[in-house]
């Protein structure tokens, strides 16, 4: 087996493990910066809005040899607004102008064909309204909001209310990261933006829902038992499914990053960068939402519980009289004394189990002499 292989079923077992629940409050506090500089960043840069969104034009060019710094230059001359410049395969060049109507385009079509010594007629212009810009940002936030509301009324239902809040919370989260990464980079966001942010939060929620899944599964019956508080299970529910979280991540983000880096940046497909950039910041930003900030939130939540405060008394006033009584007791992965397993327990995070003595000397036969 594989040392990765062998730490998941390690972490499975419960033999090792690491208290997340217990450092909830540091993945908070991490949260929370990234969050209000990602704020910052969209509060003062704003969003790079594509002209689907705003309104604009597009030429298209023929093959051309005039190079993407000296179009940018002549489109900017002529229409007065930033430009975007990308060259296609066959040669010809693509221009994106934000903010300019019917009128406008017609003279700018004019003034690149001369500055780039081509014919007027073999430039293709694609005007988009800022009208219909505006609907289709409209329909995207609605589109949003809509799966937002319908994944919260499902984890209501399906699990409960707790566990709906911390995953709307995470979803929250992660929708700030990725848009104010946006905001700070000053890539163009575009309906494969939308597009991509959808798939990401898809992917958050999946990868939540199988630690809620496993957390749902192993606290039935919580309060007939003096062993394990909600916390504790909780982490080990986290523990058992980490190594599969990483693995999933990880062979998601690969392609992704495929896509960001050699796509995007070196071979210039600069139309990939809408996208691939927010499956890659949602995807690793998804992926830490399920782990340090919906199971912690749901834990913290539980907690408050009059019922769960009264098993978190009894649980360490067992605890407290076990090793007052000088009996060895597991421990969690944080080195916190953790109550005797039953054998059918579910997996937990616990130290090596202690094996009970032998009752007997020899197999099958007694220690005395025979008669």
């Amino acid at each position: 087996m594989s040392k990765l292989g062998n730490l998941g079923a390690r972490l499975h077992r419960g033999e090792i493990g690491y208290d997340f629940v217990k450092n909830r409050k540091i993945w908070y506090g991490i949260s929370i910066l990234i969050t209000i500089t990602a704020i910052v960043g969209l509060a003062v840069r704003g969003l790079n809005m594509g002209i689907e969104f705003q309104g604009g034009a597009v030429f298209t060019t023929p093959k051309t040899s005039v190079s993407v710094s000296q179009a940018e230059e002549y489109a900017e001359e002529a229409s007065g607004h930033d430009a975007i410049v990308q060259q296609l395969g066959n040669g010809s060049l693509r221009i994106q102008i934000a903010g300019i109507d019917t009128g406008q385009a017609d003279r700018i079509n004019q003034a690149l064909a001369e500055d780039m010594k081509v014919d007027a007629e073999k430039i293709n212009a694609e005007l988009v309204g800022p009208s219909w810009g505006e609907q289709i940002a409209n329909k995207a936030w609605q589109g949003l909001a809509i799966f937002l509301v319908l994944v919260v009324i499902y984890l209501a239902i399906a699990f409960e209310w707790r566990m709906a809040i911390a995953a709307f919370v995470a979803l929250i989260h992660d929708i700030t990261i990725t848009v104010g990464i946006y905001a700070l980079v000053g890539f163009e966001v575009t309906p494969g933006t939308v597009i991509g942010l959808l798939t990401i939060l898809g992917y958050s929620l999946y990868d939540t829902v199988v630690v809620f899944d496993s957390l749902k599964e192993q606290t039935k019956d919580i309060g007939k038992q003096t062993r394990w508080t909600y916390s504790d299970i909780a982490n080990r529910s986290i523990n058992s499914t980490l190594v599969r979280s990483i693995n999933t991540t990880v062979v998601a983000l690969l392609p992704v990053a495929g896509l960001l880096f050699i796509g995007g940046g070196v071979l210039g497909a600069g139309m990939l960068n809408d996208i691939s950039l927010s499956l890659f910041v949602g995807l690793a930003a998804g992926a830490y939402s399920s782990i340090f900030i919906a199971t912690p939130l749901v834990a913290d939540l539980k907690e408050r519980e009059p019922q769960m405060k009264a098993l978190r008394k009894r649980v360490l006033a067992k605890r407290a009289q076990g090793a007052d009584q000088g009996e060895t007791v597991a421990v969690d992965g944080a080195g916190e004394p953790l109550a005797d397993e039953p054998e059918d327990a579910a997996p937990a995070v616990v130290g090596p189990r202690n094996q009970p003595a032998s009752r007997t000397r020899g197999r099958g036969r007694p220690s005395g002499k025979r008669r």
